[in-house]
């Protein structure tokens, strides 16, 4: 018996937007979340990117929001620009449904004062990042004594970034008697205290076989190389993959910035995203990625968490990601819903270690292959 999102008891309303949006079947995640978010309980979630956990807070929380009082009721959190920009369009699409209800994005490297206006007519659902929330808190211009409904996003990788301090500055400043919400992929001890210290008597709800899933649908292959012949090594391999959309990744910005140089010199269509991108920039490449104007996009781990873009057919590991975590949520940027997907990854002798430690974590060998310079 599937599950449908009536009977998880969402309004007809969001239902109806749901189904416009051809979404009618809950994931795991959203069936298993939805229920406990709406009883008013905290959770805690842990679960992939690309299960559709955006869903599984925004569902509950909108229901719960009083359109007609102006001020801010729910915040989320998220560690990025990109997340803050995808988890507002699924909530701007979704709010469409409910009258007089207002979502405000507060990321970085956006035009403040347009936010400001904004704040000052009203936003109950306002989501960013941790630095431009704390910036707006400081000014004045954003105030949470209303906020009753917390989320924090990919908790593992905010503090990865090192937001702890700032996270912890702005919960400081939500009443104590909210529904604390917290989504992460992988659950380390600084996640596990901050959940300890901020949440009351949290339901845990581990969504764990997606990850299995999605490696299930992946072919993984290893391309033993040497740090001389990588380059060529990749190349070579774009060409006889032939991806539709790749997803390339690199350990630095430096690394990604020099590696998008030589693929568009070898006549690819190809772009770059990491960190030092202007805001502008990091959406125009996204949008070319998104309508497949290119065709290959270098990115550091941290720019590429949150992109969710259908149809990558391939994740090349150009630097060889340092666990399994990482690893895992690499390569999940392709065979997503039960498409088949092809992950590369590139090893010179240096990085079979980390090969193991791979190897190991997901319980499998890669396929081998070894790239012999011609000529």
């Amino acid at each position: 018996m599937l599950t449908t999102f009536e009977s998880l008891n969402v309004s007809p309303l969001l239902v109806r937007k749901l189904q416009g949006q051809g979404i009618v079947n809950p994931t795991p995640v959203q069936a298993a979340a939805i229920p406990v978010l709406q009883s008013g309980e905290d959770a805690i979630v842990q679960a992939q990117t690309g299960t559709g956990k955006t869903l599984a807070f925004l569902l509950p929380i909108l229901e719960k929001i009083r359109p007609e009082r102006p001020e801010a009721q729910a915040l989320i959190i998220t560690p990025t620009r990109e997340l803050a920009i995808q988890i507002t369009a699924e909530a701007r699409k979704l709010a469409e449904a409910m009258e007089g209800l207002s979502v405000l994005a507060a990321y970085g490297g956006q035009d403040v004062e347009r936010q400001l206006r904004k704040l000052k007519n009203g936003a109950q659902l306002v989501i960013g990042t941790p630095g431009r929330l704390l910036d707006h808190l400081r000014r004045g211009s954003l105030t949470l004594g209303a906020v009753r409904y917390l989320v924090l996003d990919e908790a593992d990788q905010m503090l990865h970034m090192g937001f702890l301090a700032e996270v912890e500055e702005i919960l400081s400043l939500v009443p104590r008697s909210r529904q604390t919400m917290l989504f992460s992929a992988t659950m380390p001890g600084n996640v596990k205290r901050l959940a300890k210290t901020y949440m009351d008597k949290p339901r845990d709800i581990q969504i764990a076989e997606t990850s299995r899933v999605t490696l299930d649908s992946i072919r993984q292959i290893l391309v033993e190389c040497t740090d001389r012949t990588k380059q060529s090594a990749l190349i070579e391999s774009i060409r006889s993959q032939r991806p539709y959309l790749a997803v390339i990744f690199c350990r630095t910005k430096r690394r990604a910035s020099t590696l998008n140089e030589a693929l568009q010199a070898a006549g690819f269509q190809s772009d770059e995203l990491h960190g030092d991108l202007s805001q502008a920039k990091r959406e125009q490449v996204m949008r070319a990625f998104r309508s497949a104007k290119l065709e290959l996009l270098v990115a550091t781990d941290v720019a590429a968490r949150g992109i969710d873009v259908e149809g990558v057919t391939h994740v090349f590991n150009y630097d060889i990601p340092h666990d399994v975590d990482s690893y895992i949520h690499r390569i999940g940027r392709t065979g997503r819903a039960g498409e088949k997907g092809v992950a590369v990854t590139f090893a010179a002798p240096k990085d079979m270690e980390a090969l193991r430690l791979i190897e190991r974590g997901i319980g499998r060998k890669l396929e081998r292959q070894r790239y012999e310079k011609s000529g």
